[in-house]
């Protein structure tokens, strides 16, 4: 994709939009597992991760108008209406019209309710990390509405079969490209044999 900024400029574009720090760790776990799905779909690992950096842009800002507002801020920079459609379609069904058809879009329509559920799921264990974190906890903790409830298991599992994936396969890589970024978003926990 052209026309894409650096990550440092997206970084910059994200913090004059994004001052909340929570919101700014979830889209900076997305970006990661983003990165890590690239690499399992041999992507640009670049592209994808902007595409998870900046697909709450407008949520704090304008968040009746989410995956709306998004649009118009980034035709406004200058993006390639490709990466605007990748940005938009993970609010497909629920905030907006645009459909996940490629394989980034599919990717983040599912890991961004996932990786909520996981974040909430790791701070649990003793250790608050998500380097000891294994896919059949997280299985449990999915299987219980009660926890993490305002996390949308519809969407999760809409999205492993956009994706063709078993649920436990999307569940094991989140987790992987979180490992790879967990002192950036405070998972590290406790662990200190890596």
């Amino acid at each position: 994709m052209e026309n894409l900024p650096s990550r440092d400029q997206a970084w910059d574009l994200l913090t004059e939009y994004i001052s909340s720090e929570t919101l700014q760790r979830h889209v900076l776990t997305v970006e990661g597992v983003m990165r890590h799905f690239a690499g399992l779909y041999h992507e640009d690992e670049e592209e994808w991760g902007i595409i998870g950096l900046l697909h709450d842009l407008d949520y704090e800002l304008y968040p009746d108008e989410h995956c709306i507002k998004v649009q118009e801020i980034l035709k406004e920079k200058g993006f390639p209406e490709e990466f605007i459609h990748a940005v938009a379609s993970h609010g497909y069904g629920i905030c907006c019209d645009v459909e996940p058809v490629t394989y980034a879009e599919k990717v983040l329509f599912t890991i961004d309710e996932l990786t909520g559920l996981i974040y909430a799921a790791a701070l649990m264990r003793p250790s608050k990390s998500v380097m000891d974190l294994e896919t059949k906890s997280v299985m449990k903790k999915f299987k219980s509405p009660a926890f993490a409830a305002n996390v949308n298991r519809d969407l999760i599992r809409e999205g492993a079969e956009k994706l063709g994936m078993p649920l436990e396969d999307v569940i094991t890589e989140t987790i992987l490209g979180m490992r790879e970024i967990a002192p950036l978003i405070g998972l590290e926990g406790e662990i200190t044999d890596k």
